[in-house]
């Protein structure tokens, strides 16, 4: 797990754009794994002015999101088909046909996990999985106890998560317990896994991902054994960590390398 200390969000959201970037330049065809919720916003509102400058393009990018409500039609404004429309598909050059989202008003929910599951087979599997982290340690929709080697499937939300997005629901309007979200199974699979991270309210969290023991009670702790996971947080998320100068450490040394060599960072 490679873990970059940043200043602040914004810092954050340049270095996971630069990631992207880079991939793009390898692949133009690329599958991206991609997440909702306030912390990825920043880093879709940079790709999205890069690809206004022209620097990148997603005209053949395919797209899997990780994890959507049950029984909220894809028009429902917080569904989650509905936010990446209107926080980045609608800015930038894809093809909509090549974005996928859970359905969460398939008719038969289980068979649609399957259908997704196959789906992302059929892509080639995820180039970059983006991931943000729930205060209860939860990655998509994987609450604390669920499987490390999960697949896509429904999943009960814990109070916790509920109470956490109850402020995006208006008061007596239906408010959905179940989703249906990627496995952790699933998201390991990804050949880069981009963890973002930003504020003290999930300071915790990002301890208990980086130095606490593997276990499904921090779903995200998984990470520790993923080959190529990046966890990028800012210096309030970072700050219950045990020696975040090591990994500022870590990270200068590295760059150091990649400048000699002639890489981009």
């Amino acid at each position: 797990m490679k873990v970059v200390i940043l200043d602040t969000p914004t810092d954050v959201a340049r270095y996971g754009a630069d990631l992207f970037q880079q991939q793009l330049q390898r692949n133009p065809a690329s599958v991206f794994g991609l997440a909702t919720g306030s912390t990825p916003v920043q880093l879709y509102r940079e790709l999205i002015e890069r690809n206004r400058q022209g620097l990148l393009s997603f005209r053949e990018v395919r797209t899997f999101n990780l994890d959507e409500y049950m029984d909220l039609p894809a028009t429902h404004p917080q569904s989650y088909r509905h936010f990446m429309n209107s926080e980045f598909f609608d800015h930038i050059d894809i093809d909509p046909a090549n974005t996928r989202v859970p359905p969460g008003d398939a008719a038969d929910p289980i068979a649609a996990c399957t259908d997704y599951e196959r789906a992302i087979a059929d892509a080639g599997g995820i180039d970059i999985q983006l991931l943000g982290i729930g205060r209860n340690g939860h990655i998509g929709f994987n609450e604390p106890t669920s499987c490390l080697t999960s697949r896509t499937r429904v999943k009960t939300l814990t109070r916790e998560t509920i109470e956490d997005n109850a402020r995006f629901f208006s008061a007596g309007e239906h408010q959905p317990h179940l989703s249906v979200t990627m496995g952790i199974g699933t998201i390991m699979e990804a050949r880069l896994v981009l963890l973002l991270a930003t504020g003290e309210s999930k300071a915790a969290a990002v301890k208990a991902m980086v130095e606490g023991p593997v276990s499904a009670w921090c779903p995200a702790s998984a990470l520790q054994m993923h080959p190529a996971a990046v966890v990028l947080v800012d210096e309030a998320a970072a700050s219950q960590l045990s020696n975040p100068g090591f990994f500022k450490h870590i990270e200068a040394e590295n760059q150091a390398l990649l400048a000699r060599l002639g890489h981009c960072p």
